[in-house]
C-alpha cells in the first residue's frame, strides 16, 4: 500500500526521473517552447503583461499563478524593483514577489532584462518542478507539500518566511501537531513558536531536513489518511487503495511529538 510518506519518498528518490516526465508532457513542452522562443522579444514590463502566455508561465514558474489576474499588483512589483529597501516586493512577506522582480529586473536592466541567462533554462526548470509539484497535489495534497517545503527549506532564513507562506505554515503546524488557530496571535509570539520547535539551521542539513519530512508526512497521513491513489500513481501507472501502514505508526512512535 502507499501512503504520503512512500510517495513523497519515491518521488524524492529519483527526482531528475520525475522532472524528466513532466518536462516531456505535451502541454509542458509546448508551452516551454514557447516561452524560451519569446521570452526575449520581451524587451520592457509592459510587452511582459501583455504577453499572457508569457506572463502566466512566468507567475506560475515563480509559484505565482493564483495571482495573474492581480495585474495591476504584479506591474507594482516589477515597476519598484529591488534596489530600494522600501520598495514594493522589498516589503512583501512573500520572498516569491523579490524573486519574480529579481530575475526580471527591467528597473536596473532595461531592455536588456530578458537578455539574461537567468531569465531562459532556470525559468523553464522552476516551471517544471511547479507543474510536477501541482499534480503531484491533485493526487496527494501532502505529497506536493513535503516536495515544496523540501524545495523552499534551504533557503529559510527567520520564522516570518514559513509565517507568510502558506504551505510552509502548513508543514510547520502539521509535523508538530499545532493548531490552525495559532495564526490568530500575535505574529511575533507565533514566531517564537516556530523558533521554539524548529532550528533553522537544520532546514540546511539534508539529514535533518530529511527527518523532519519524514515527521510530517507521517503526521499528515496519520490526520489525512489516504483512500486513493497518490502520487506515485504519476509515476508507476497504477492505482492502490492505501491506508496508514504499521510503517507509519512506528515512524510517529520514533518521534517525540512536543518538541524537536
Amino acid at each position: 500500500m502507499i501512503n504520503t510518506m512512500t510517495g513523497y519518498r519515491l518521488i524524492a528518490a529519483d527526482l531528475p526521473r520525475s522532472l524528466a516526465r513532466v518536462s516531456k508532457e505535451p502541454i509542458v513542452q509546448r508551452e516551454s517552447d514557447y516561452y524560451l522562443k519569446n521570452i526575449g522579444n520581451v524587451k520592457s514590463i509592459d510587452d511582459f503583461m501583455k504577453d499572457t502566455k508569457l506572463y502566466n508561465y512566468a507567475l506560475k514558474a515563480f509559484g505565482l499563478e493564483d495571482m495573474a489576474y492581480a495585474k495591476a499588483f504584479i506591474r507594482k512589483v516589477l515597476t519598484e524593483g529591488i534596489d530600494n529597501p522600501d520598495s514594493f516586493a522589498n516589503k512583501l512577506t512573500d520572498p516569491r514577489y523579490k524573486e519574480l522582480a529579481t530575475t526580471f529586473n527591467f528597473v536596473k536592466l532595461g531592455d536588456k532584462a530578458t537578455a539574461q541567462p537567468g531569465v531562459k533554462q532556470p525559468i523553464v526548470d522552476k516551471y517544471v518542478r511547479q507543474t510536477l509539484e501541482v499534480e503531484t497535489g491533485q493526487q496527494n495534497e501532502g505529497v506536493r507539500l513535503a516536495l515544496y517545503f523540501a524545495r523552499k527549506a534551504p533557503t529559510i532564513t527567520n520564522a516570518f518566511e514559513i509565517l507568510g507562506d502558506k504551505a510552509l505554515l502548513q508543514v510547520f503546524q502539521a509535523t508538530f501537531n499545532m493548531p490552525a488557530q495559532m495564526s490568530n496571535l500575535d505574529i511575533d509570539r507565533q514566531a517564537k513558536l516556530v523558533e521554539d520547535k524548529l532550528d533553522l539551521k537544520d532546514l540546511k542539513d539534508p539529514a535533518k531536513l530529511d527527518k523532519l519530512l519524514t515527521r510530517f508526512t507521517a503526521m499528515y497521513e496519520m490526520n489525512n489518511p489516504s483512500t486513493a491513489a497518490s502520487a506515485p500513481s504519476l509515476l508507476l501507472g497504477g492505482t492502490a487503495t492505501i491506508g496508514i501502514s504499521a510503517s507509519i505508526l512506528a515512524t510517529l512512535q520514533s518521534f517525540k511529538l512536543g518538541g524537536r
